[in-house]
C-alpha cells in the first residue's frame, strides 16, 4: 500500500483523525454527568466547566497522541493497521511532531488545572500529575499499561469515575456517596470502550507481544466480559433506583439497552462478516455516550421537579 503524503491529506482532516474524534465523548460523558449532578448541590461555575471539560478533553487527545507515536516506535503500527490514527505510516507526519502534539497538550491541560485548583483546591494538582503519568504510561514506558490486562481497570477508572469525581468536586467542595456510586457505571462503560478496541485488536496485540486482558481470556471469554460489564451497568442503575438512592427518572438509561445487543451481536457475528466487529465497537461507543446523555437527562429532570 503506498504512503500519502501529508499534502494529500488536508492539514486540519489529518489533525482532526489524530485526535481519534469517536473516542472523545468518553471524556465529555463524565464530565458532564458530574456537573449536572452537582446541580443538586451548589451554584453553577461555567469557568471551572469549560476548564474541566477541556481539560479532560486534552488528556484524553495526549493519551491518544502518545499511543499513536510509541505504537509506531515499537513497529505495532503499520499502513494496514485498523483503530489508528495514522498519521505517521499513513501520511509521513514526523513522529517527533506527534510526540510534541502530545506533550502541548499536557501543556494546555497544565494551565487550565492551574486554574481549576486556583478556584477550588490544590489537592487536585495531585491528582492531576497522577491522570497525566498514567495517560503517558498507558503506552509510554518500559512496561506500557495497554500491554498488560489491566488496561479496561485504569481506563474506566481514570476516564470514567475519577472525571465525574472531580467535575462534582469542583462544583460542591466535595465527594458524596450518590456521586460515587453514579460514577461506577460510566467507569464500567468506558473500559467496555477499551475492552472492545482489544478484542479486534488480539491478533495484532499478539504478535505485538501484548497481554491484554482479550488474549488472556480469548476472543469469547472477552466477548463474555464485555456482556457482563454492560449488565453490571443497567443492574447497578436499577439498583440505586429501586433502593432509593436516585430517582426514578434516571431509568431513562435503559433507552440505550439496544445498543450493548447490537455490539454483542456484532463480536459474536465476525466470523459472517468483519464489518460487524467495526460496527460492534462503534455501538460499544454509543452505549457510554448515549447512557450518560440519557444519565444527565434524568438527573435534570428530577431537579427540575424536586
Amino acid at each position: 500500500m503506498k504512503m500519502e503524503s501529508i499534502e494529500s491529506v488536508s492539514r486540519g482532516k489529518l489533525l482532526w483523525q489524530l485526535t481519534r474524534p469517536h473516542t472523545l465523548t468518553a471524556s465529555i460523558v463524565p464530565v458532564l454527568i458530574g456537573t449536572v449532578l452537582a446541580m443538586f448541590y451548589a451554584d453553577h461555575h461555567a469557568g471551572l466547566f469549560i476548564a474541566m471539560l477541556l481539560a479532560c478533553l486534552l488528556l484524553q487527545i495526549a493519551t491518544n497522541l502518545f499511543n499513536e507515536y510509541y505504537d509506531f516506535k515499537r513497529g505495532l503500527d503499520t499502513e494496514d493497521s485498523v483503530g489508528i490514527g495514522g498519521a505517521i505510516v499513513r501520511h509521513g507526519m514526523s513522529p517527533k511532531t506527534v510526540l510534541n502534539m502530545a506533550l502541548g497538550s499536557y501543556g494546555i491541560a497544565l494551565l487550565l488545572g492551574l486554574y481549576i485548583c486556583m478556584n477550588t483546591s490544590w489537592w487536585l494538582a495531585l491528582i492531576g500529575i497522577l491522570g497525566m503519568m498514567v495517560g503517558y504510561f498507558y503506552t509510554g514506558g518500559p512496561l506500557p499499561i495497554a500491554y498488560t490486562p489491566f488496561g479496561e481497570l485504569f481506563s474506566g477508572l481514570c476516564m470514567g469515575s475519577v472525571f465525574i469525581l472531580i467535575a462534582f468536586y469542583i462544583q460542591t467542595g466535595s465527594v458524596t456517596t450518590e456521586s460515587i456510586l453514579l460514577s461506577v457505571p460510566i467507569g464500567i462503560l468506558v473500559g467496555a470502550i477499551n475492552l472492545s478496541n482489544n478484542i479486534r485488536d488480539i491478533e495484532e496485540d499478539t504478535l505485538g507481544g501484548r497481554n491484554t486482558l482479550a488474549i488472556l481470556v480469548g476472543r469469547k471469554g472477552a466477548i463474555y466480559i464485555l456482556g457482563a460489564m454492560f449488565a453490571v451497568s443497567y443492574i447497578w442503575m436499577i439498583g440505586l433506583v429501586v433502593t432509593g438512592v436516585v430517582s426514578p427518572w434516571l431509568l431513562l438509561v435503559l433507552l440505550s439497552f439496544p445498543k450493548p445487543v447490537q455490539a454483542l451481536k456484532g463480536f459474536f457475528n465476525e466470523v459472517q462478516s468483519p464489518l460487524q466487529v467495526i460496527l460492534a465497537m462503534k455501538a460499544t461507543a454509543q452505549t457510554n455516550t448515549i447512557f450518560g446523555i440519557l444519565l444527565s437527562i434524568g438527573l435534570c429532570i428530577s431537579y427540575i421537579i424536586q
